[in-house]
This record gives structure tokens, sequence and C-alpha cells, in this order.
């Protein structure tokens, strides 16, 4: 079978019952040699998903910030080891014996700053819902809490790419989408990337199959305002301008705009080679990780497959992959100088359920 052949059986078997609608797009050698749309964009109103559909993008938000940091970091504007404070005075939240130790971007990057989804407080926009106020007010707010560990002693996923984007706000002097769009975004040509969809028309519903890996609902539940699945996922977040700018989680954008920041790291020439080498190594040495990331380090990107045994991955050593909750996954493969993007609708089956391995087992059984 061709890899077509075994990525579009995949997607057939999923579509309907566990996807209401992807875009999976694959590239080998900086040339698209997959793409497939399919499915819907908005299935109650029988709307047709579109190759330029916008889609909530979560977590996928947090290497586009990272990207536009590293650029900055090129132009002499920051470097990797600078505290915090060196641009937010202010962010001076307290180890858990109460001592402030400075976190430096770099543990931002590599999430080992000591904050933690787990721990951010109720009055705090943690990327995918409310409160409705200011980035610096919720950056203000965020640093009274106390941290889950000692700045460079642990690992834990959350919010640091969020202070991180208030860092390069701050630099910019601007919002933080402002940022982007001057290092990253605009340069790289993601022209639909923003905070707030550029045609609200073209953006997607979404939809929610249960906590894997217990049995999916069938078909999945539309996410809506009211019923938003007890997740504090808000629907409606990503047409507020008045939503603080989640570095870690608030923007939206294409499947063609997020391919075009990850070949960034595939043989691309926006950054210099030795950023783009920085940018992928483990930065987390031996800190252990959650018991889901077995075989896995952490870079300035996302997790890092050092042993693909026990990773239960066919994707080599030095493979990047992450995602983001509102339903995408992505890899970045550069032994085989390959990039696949998969943009789902549906949560969290396409970010971390059976449709995410389904995608990328077919594509390497074909290499």
């Amino acid at each position: 079978m061709t890899l077509e052949s075994r990525v579009n059986a995949a997607v057939d078997a999923a579509l309907g019952s566990r996807i209401v609608g992807c875009v999976v797009l694959i590239n080998q050698n900086g040339r698209e040699i997959y793409g497939c749309t399919a499915g819907l964009a908005d299935r109650e109103a029988n709307r047709k998903l579109e190759r330029n559909a916008i889609w909530r993008l979560a977590s996928v938000t947090k290497p586009i910030v990272a990207t536009a940091a590293l650029k900055m970091m090129e132009e002499g504007l920051l470097r990797l080891d600078d505290p915090v404070t060196t641009y937010l005075p202010y962010f001076t939240p307290p180890s858990p014996d109460g001592v402030v130790r400075p976190i430096t971007l770099r543990q931002l990057f590599a999430h080992t700053s000591g904050l933690s989804y787990e721990t951010v407080p109720a009055d705090v926009a943690p990327g995918m819902s409310g409160p409705y106020i200011s980035l610096e007010e919720n950056l203000r707010r965020l640093a009274k809490a106390p941290l889950l560990f000692a700045p460079g002693t642990g690992w834990a996923y959350g919010t640091s790419i969020d202070v991180l984007g208030g860092v390069i706000a701050a630099i910019n002097g601007s919002t933080l989408e402002a940022a982007v769009v001057r290092y990253a975004a605009g340069p790289l040509g993601m022209v639909d990337w923003r905070f707030t969809p550029t045609d609200a028309t073209r953006v997607t519903a979404n939809y929610a199959n249960g906590d894997l890996p217990t049995p999916s609902i069938v078909p999945p539940a539309r996410i809506t305002m009211e019923n938003n699945q007890g997740t504090r996922w808000e629907v409606d977040r990503i047409f507020r301008a008045d939503a603080p700018q989640s570095g870690g989680g608030g923007s939206c954008g294409t499947a063609d705009d997020v391919m075009k920041m990850l070949e960034v790291y595939n043989g691309g020439t926006f950054l210099k080679p030795a950023t783009v080498a920085e940018a992928l190594r483990n930065q987390i040495g031996d800190l252990p990780r959650r018991e889901t990331d077995a075989g896995k380090r952490f870079t300035l990107l996302g997790a890092i497959i050092d042993d693909p045994r026990a990773a239960r991955s066919p994707c080599p050593v030095g493979t990047l992959d992450w995602g983001g909750a509102w339903g995408h996954n992505w890899i970045i493969d550069p032994t085989n100088k390959l990039t696949i993007l998969v943009c789902t609708n549906v949560a969290p089956e396409g970010c971390n359920g059976p449709f995410r391995e389904d995608i990328r087992d077919a594509v390497y059984a074909s290499l």
C-alpha cells in the first residue's frame, strides 16, 4: 500500500464516528507529499470542512510563540538564560518553601519553571477560558501563586509559554499578537494566524468524545458555551478581543499556517542552523516526566523521543511531537525530513487519542 492509501484508510475509519472533520498535511524534504481535507467543519450546520478552515489551536500556539522568541533572540533582543524579571520585574512567584528564585527564559520554554496547569489560580485565565482581563493583569495574578517546585528542579506542563508571551510582548512594546506577527507569523506567511479569527465564517465547531482510553462517545458531542464538557474550555473565547492573549493556548489559524512554522525546524532557513539545533535539543536532562511521557525528553518546542521502544513509537530518536487540546497533533522527524500535522475539531481524540497513532503509524508503515 502507498502512503496515500494507508493514510486515507486511517481517515476513513475514523470519520463520522471518532472524527468530525480533519486536515492532514505531510511534508518531506520541504515538499508536500500528502494533503487531505475530510469531513465537516460544523456537523449541525452541515458545513463542509475546507483546507483553509480556522482552528482553535490550543497548545499548538506554544511553538509559534517560541519561534517568535527565538527569532528575537537571533536579533539580540533576549537571551535564553536571562531571568524573566529582566523583562517582567513583577513576575516573582515563590517556590514552595516561600523563597523567590529566578526563573529563566530557557526554563519557560522547557516547562521547568515550576508553573503548572494544575496550580493555576481560579482568577487566572489558563489560555482556553476566562477571566477576561489584560495579559499583564493575568500574569500579575499568576505571579502571586506559589510554584509547584523550585525553578529548574522539575518538569511540569503549564503556563510557562503564557509568561514567555508576556516577555516578548514587553520587549516589542506591543500586544503579543503584534510581536509574533512581526517576528514569525508575518515573515513566514502565516496569514490567518491571530488571537481572534481573520474570518469568523471559517472557524470550525468543536466536539468532544470522552476521556480516553474509556470508550468514546459516538458520535462526538458538540462543545458549547453551555456544556463545555466540564473543561473550562470556552468555545467563544476565540472571538473575544478582550481575552488575554495566551501564548500557551489562545491563538487560531489554518493548518497551512501551522505547517509553515513546523517546517522552520525541518530544513527551513528562517532561523540559523545553530538556533534550530538548540531548539531541537533535550533541555531537561534526566528530570522525571509523567508516566504517559515515557521515552521522551523535552526541547524548546515540544517532546523529543530518546527511547522509541519506551515511547511505543515507530519514530526514530530525535523526533519531536506535541499537540493541542482542541484536537491537533504534530511531528517533526529530522532523520527522515518528515513533518506531519493533523488538525481535527474533536478533543481529545485528535490530540492524544488513537487517531493520532493511526495517522502516524500509517505514515511510518509506508517509509
